[in-house]
């Protein structure tokens, strides 16, 4: 913090500053131009065979596809309940709403792992064509993302549950990267299952 922002917050100022810590902020950046590259890949592929990828994503259950996506967002609501808890000091509401988090990450990890199941089931594995190579990689990238998302949360949860260890700023960060998460979700569900 420079002299002059510790003079106003001393004045009693708000000090605008960003949660987390700034390397996940980059972080997330660089993962946002990752997957932006990915997308773009896709789109050009999805514009050469445009009727061909029309005919494999119509197989994809866009009912399973917002499920998920509902589940990750209200994840993301109970993420910002965390946070919000961490910050006026009520650790056991923040603790709730952290376990809150995994538990629908979970349930979208269990629904995701039904999805891929049943599509693999009817005939459209990875290599079935190259819309479904799309999909599986992304859903699979992105998924892996989520089981990274779960060490951050038990990171959040071992910072919550003693006062000794407390840092609202690892708390803060590991918001930043489940908010990430989310938001990359949505973009995949928009690309694969509702874009024509």
């Amino acid at each position: 913090m420079t002299t002059s922002s510790v003079k106003e917050a001393e004045a009693g100022k708000a000090v605008p500053f960003v949660p987390g810590q700034p390397d996940m902020w980059f972080f997330a950046l660089f993962e946002t131009l990752v997957f932006t590259a990915y997308f773009v890949v896709y789109m050009f592929a999805r514009m050469q065979h445009h009727e061909a990828f029309l005919q494999s994503q119509a197989k994809l259950s866009l009912s399973i596809g917002t499920f998920n996506t509902l589940v990750l967002l209200v994840s993301s609501w109970s993420m910002a309940r965390c946070v919000k808890e961490a910050r006026v000091g009520a650790y056991r509401s923040a603790l709730t709403n952290a376990f809150l988090t995994a538990s629908f990450g979970v349930v979208f990890l269990g629904s995701k792992i039904y999805e891929w199941v049943r599509e693999i089931r009817l005939g459209y594995g990875f290599a079935s064509d190259e819309f479904f190579s799309y999909y599986f990689f992304l859903t699979g990238i992105h998924a892996l993302h989520l089981l990274i998302g779960f060490v951050v949360l038990g990171v959040v949860v071992h910072q919550l549950r003693s006062p000794e260890r407390r840092s609202q700023n690892l708390v803060e960060t590991g918001a930043v990267y489940w908010h990430t998460v989310d938001f990359l979700w949505v973009l995949v569900f928009s690309l694969l299952y509702v874009v024509r």
